[in-house]
């Protein structure tokens, strides 16, 4: 590769190309020193330069070893000790993209893809190095490259970037270049899952929820409820599975799951009750060995019921009759039958959203032993909705009670799995703790007071004070509160 002549050069390169398409030839081509000789091949203008077909051999040798999965940040490629993931670097690498053919791009782009997979610790040096060069937009029109692989490699990388620069993707996609469009077509195109498609999905899947102004895009074209089809479909068993249908079934549901942060939006409510939504994600629950659904599901079923105590229809009682009004000793108050006891007013599961309906709660608590903690994080707050301010809590609790579901709310407090997850529990324990039924067994406990002792000592000032409040419940309150005694 050093040698002048340009045949023994081209000779070299076709050579290490095929050592390279081996994984384990990475670890001895780095040690070997291919880089740096790599990197000036693929930057050199002039004189000097190589054509173009062998550049492109340059970049495939390149992109099969940093697709290796080695740690590139502390392997001097250039002067300075610059490295791959150096700002110039990246900057030459994009202008390079934006200068040559397709072959060339996409395996280009594939070198960006290598640097920015988990768990590259390169990831945010590349993307800051996206920004400052203001390549955002040049790298969202790949989307639309007629070329099979260069759509792939393009789509990777804007997935793997999307965690680190969310806002910036969805606000090029929402563009009037329109490859949003692209993207939502793409993803609905064919009965078969492809590789782009699952890329293509999780791209959308990884874009920020709170952004109304994409969700209201997709709204307008028609994406949820195609995407609503192709879930049904393949839970009909209508879609033929390969490798890519996990993937592919876990970004469709976490899209959908985006329009239940969206529900102040009419046509995304509309869209929810007219396809029974909270139906669909109860029975996504029960999608075991994919947590990322079942998290996406609970996280949409906490919305939906967040919304349900402002859609619920209160009763209208009759007036009183004249007697009545004057002797109300009198007067029989009105029964009306059917109402939902957390709610007071007339639910359904797909108008209101109540998770009374539908199994929901059982399903919910069936997750909290789950091994992902994201999992029982996601259903303890689905289930929280039926305790919040707004509804009847004593008959949330007695749901709950019914429901088996007081003793796996207490594991997971006691677990002490995650702070959010703490948090959580500690939230719900207290809103249980009401129960004066349930408070005489607490406090009987000692690893259930130990456990809110340590969050009133430990938690931020917010959870500090549930916690106390939690202790009251159950007369176990330290001599030590410094919230109690200031409140007192």
């Amino acid at each position: 590769m050093k040698h002048n002549n340009m045949q023994s050069r081209e000779a070299a390169l076709k050579a290490l190309n095929q050592i390279s398409s081996y994984e384990e030839s990475a670890k001895i081509l780095i040690e070997a020193g291919i880089l740096p000789p790599l990197v000036k091949d693929l930057f050199t203008v002039g004189s000097n330069q190589l054509p173009m077909r062998l550049k492109e051999v340059s970049a495939t040798i390149l992109a099969n070893v940093v697709n290796s999965g080695h740690d590139f940040d502390s392997i001097p490629v250039g002067p300075g000790r610059q490295t791959l993931a150096s700002e110039e670097t990246i900057h030459n690498l994009l202008h390079l993209i934006s200068n040559t053919g397709p072959t060339i791009e996409c395996k280009l782009i594939q070198i960006l893809v290598g640097l920015t997979n988990p768990p590259a610790t390169s990831v945010s040096s590349v993307v800051y190095a996206i920004k400052s060069s203001g390549a955002t937009n040049s790298l969202v029109q790949f989307i639309e490259a007629p070329q099979r692989d260069l759509c792939v490699a393009s789509l990777k990388l804007l997935q793997n970037l999307s965690p680190h620069m969310g806002n910036e993707l969805a606000s090029s996609l929402r563009g009037p270049s329109g490859q949003l469009s692209s993207l939502i077509a793409l993803v609905s195109e064919s009965a078969v899952i492809t590789e782009e498609q699952a890329a293509a999905v999780c791209l959308l899947a990884d874009l920020p929820e709170q952004d109304k102004g994409l969700t209201r895009q997709m709204l307008n074209e028609g994406a949820f409820q195609s995407f609503i089809s192709r879930i049904v479909s393949i839970r009909q068993g209508e879609t033929r599975g390969n490798r890519f249908m996990t993937p592919y079934l876990e970004g469709l549901v976490k899209v959908l799951s985006r329009i239940t942060f969206a529900l102040s939006e009419q046509s995304a409510f509309q869209v929810c009750r007219e396809n029974n939504l909270a139906s669909l994600f109860i029975e996504l629950l029960q999608t075991n060995g994919l947590d990322n659904v079942q998290m996406a599901s609970a996280t949409a079923l906490e919305n939906l019921s967040q919304e349900t105590k402002n859609l619920t229809k209160l009763p209208e009682y009759p007036p009183p009759s004249f007697c009545a009004s004057i002797f109300p000793c009198l007067s029989k108050p009105a029964v009306i039958t059917g109402l939902c006891r957390v709610h007071r007013g007339a639910c359904s599961l797909k108008e209101t959203f109540c998770l009374l309906e539908g199994q929901a709660v059982d399903k919910l608590v069936a997750l909290l032993d789950h091994k992902n903690e994201k999992v029982v994080e996601a259903s303890l707050a689905a289930l929280a909705t039926l305790l919040d301010d707004g509804v009847v809590i004593e008959q949330g609790v007695q749901v709950l009670i019914d429901a088996e579901a007081v003793k796996p709310i207490l594991d997971v407090l006691l677990e002490k799995r995650t702070e959010n997850l703490t948090r959580r529990a500690v939230w719900t324990v207290e809103r249980l703790l009401r129960s004066e039924e349930i408070a005489y067994v607490v406090a009987d406990d000692p690893n259930v007071s130990t456990a809110l002792v340590d969050s009133f000592q430990h938690g931020d000032y917010r959870t500090k004070q549930i916690a106390e409040r939690a202790l009251m419940h159950v007369d176990k309150i330290p001599n030590f509160s410094s919230i109690f005694s200031s409140t007192a």
